[in-house]
């Protein structure tokens, strides 16, 4: 692996062998840092986004789930 850095940008150079599932996930965690890095958002505020998210995702989902 061989990291370089230029004026405007990091590149990464891998071997051609890197598995391509591990190297998305690397992709994905970069990616998620980039835009987590600008938000202003503190961990109660994403804690209770999610909270509101699950609860809402339930109850559309509950009857087919259940059977009902």
């Amino acid at each position: 692996m061989i990291v370089e850095r230029t004026n405007n940008e990091v590149i990464i150079r891998l071997p051609g062998s890197i598995d391509t599932i591990d190297l998305e996930d690397m992709v994905d965690y970069i990616k998620f840092k980039e835009i987590t890095s600008k938000s202003k958002a503190t961990q109660n505020e994403v804690d209770s986004l999610v909270k509101e998210i699950k609860k809402g995702r339930w109850e559309n989902n509950r009857k087919r789930l259940l059977g009902e």
